[in-house]
C-alpha cells in the first residue's frame, strides 16, 4: 500500500531538499572576479591591505559577531517564491495519488506556515520538511472509533451495527471479518442476511456463518430487508447475544429510490453504528459515495476494503477529512484475520514520514 504516494513524496522532500541547500550561482561568480583581480593586481592590492590595516581599531565584541557568522552561514530560509515553485509539484503529487482537491489544499497551506521564511540549519532541511508534513497529515486523520469498548459500554444489548455500500466494494466479506473479530475478543454476535436483493447474496452470508458458527437470520428474495433486521434484533434480545450485524443490498449512491429503502431500514432498526464499506482503490469516488449516504441516512465511520492492492493511498488520506468521519479498519485481503485497525500513526509511518 502506498508505493507510489511513498516514493514520490520522498523524491519531492529530497528535491526541496537539495536545492534549499544550493548556494546562488551568482554569489559564486562575484567571489570569482574577485579573486582574478586580486591576481591581475597583487602590488595594489598588498597595499590596499596594509593602508585598511592602520585605519582599523580594536571593536569590542569582535570576535561573538565572527563566531555568530559562522553559525548562521549554516542556516537557510525558504523563500515564498521559491515555495510556490515547490507546492505546485506536490498539489500534483498528492491529485495524482487519489488525494482530493480539499485536503491536498489544506496541507500545502499548513506547510506554507509552516516552513516559509523560517530559519533552519542547511543539514536539517529535509527533517524539517517531513516533520512539518507528518505534524500536518496527522491533524487531517481523525482518530479511529474502537467499537469493542462501544459494545462493551452499552448496557443494553443487543449493539447493532448497519453496514452500507455500493455493489462489489466488500460488505458482506466485511461483515464476517468484524463478526470473527468480535468472536476472539468474547463478543457474540447474529449475522442479518438485509440484502434481499442481489443473487446469491443470502448463501454467501450462509457460508460465512457457517464457517464461523454464527447465527444467520434470513428471509426470502425479494422480502422486506427491514424486517431481516428487526427480527435478527428482537432473536438477539431473546437469546442474549452482544451484537447484530446487518447487511444491506448494494447501491449506488446516484439511487435515489433505493437510498430511501435504507433509510427505512435504518428507522427500523435504529443501529448504534452505521458503517460505510467502500474501496480503497476508487480515489475521490469513495468521497462522493460516503457523501451521498451521509446525507441520507447518516454515516458514522468507514472501513476501506482492498487497501492491500492500493498503491496510491490518497483515499484514506481523503476520506476522513472530507467527511469528517473515522476510518475503523483497512481490509488487506480475503481472510477473516486481514482486517488492520486503521492507525493513524502507522499510516503516515507508511508514507515514509
Amino acid at each position: 500500500m502506498f508505493n507510489k504516494l511513498r516514493e514520490k513524496l520522498k523524491g519531492w522532500v529530497q528535491k526541496v531538499s537539495e536545492e534549499s541547500k544550493e548556494e546562488k550561482p551568482k554569489k559564486e561568480k562575484d567571489s570569482k572576479k574577485k579573486e582574478q583581480k586580486k591576481e591581475k593586481n597583487p602590488k595594489k592590492e598588498e597595499e590596499k591591505v596594509e593602508e585598511e590595516k592602520t585605519k582599523e581599531e580594536p571593536k569590542k565584541g569582535k570576535n561573538k559577531k565572527s563566531i555568530f557568522n559562522k553559525l548562521t552561514s549554516n542556516k537557510r530560509l525558504i523563500a515564498e517564491k521559491d515555495f510556490e515553485k515547490y507546492s505546485e509539484d506536490l498539489e500534483m503529487l498528492f491529485l495524482e495519488n487519489n488525494v482530493a482537491l480539499e485536503v491536498v489544499d489544506k496541507i500545502i497551506e499548513n506547510l506554507r506556515k509552516k516552513i516559509v521564511d523560517k530559519e533552519v540549519n542547511k543539514k536539517e532541511i529535509e527533517n524539517e520538511i517531513k516533520n512539518s508534513l507528518k505534524e500536518i497529515i496527522e491533524s487531517v486523520l481523525l482518530p479511529p472509533i474502537n467499537i469493542v469498548e462501544r459494545i462493551n459500554q452499552k448496557e443494553e444489548k443487543p449493539f447493532v451495527m448497519l453496514f452500507c455500500g455500493i455493489n462489489g466494494a466488500g460488505k458482506t466479506t466485511t461483515i464476517a471479518k468484524i463478526a470473527n473479530l468480535l468472536k476472539k475478543e468474547g463478543i457474540s454476535s447474529i449475522i442479518a442476511a438485509g440484502d434481499t436483493f442481489r443473487a446469491a447474496s443470502i448463501e454467501q452470508l450462509k457460508k460465512h456463518s457457517e464457517k464461523l458458527n454464527l447465527k444467520l437470520i434470513a428471509h426470502e428474495y425479494g422480502s422486506d430487508p427491514a424486517s431481516v433486521g428487526f427480527d435478527a434484533i428482537k432473536y438477539a434480545k431473546k437469546n442474549k447475544i452482544d451484537t447484530v450485524l446487518i447487511d444491506t443490498a448494494g447501491r449506488m449512491h446516484t439511487e435515489k429510490n433505493l437510498l430511501k429503502e435504507m433509510e427505512k431500514i435504518k428507522r427500523v432498526c435504529n443501529p448504534d453504528l452505521t458503517i460505510f464499506v467502500g474501496e480503497s482503490i476508487t480515489g475521490n469516488d469513495s468521497t462522493e459515495q460516503i457523501k451521498s449516504f451521509d446525507e441520507s441516512i447518516g454515516i458514522d465511520s468507514i472501513i476501506l476494503s482492498k487497501a492491500d492492492i492500493d498503491e496510491k493511498g490518497g483515499t484514506a488520506l481523503s476520506v476522513g477529512y472530507t467527511t469528517k468521519k473515522p476510518i475503523l479498519f483497512l481490509g488487506k485481503g480475503q481472510n477473516y484475520e486481514d482486517l488492520e485497525p486503521f492507525d493513524k500513526k502507522k499510516f503516515i509511518e507508511e508514507l515514509g514520514l
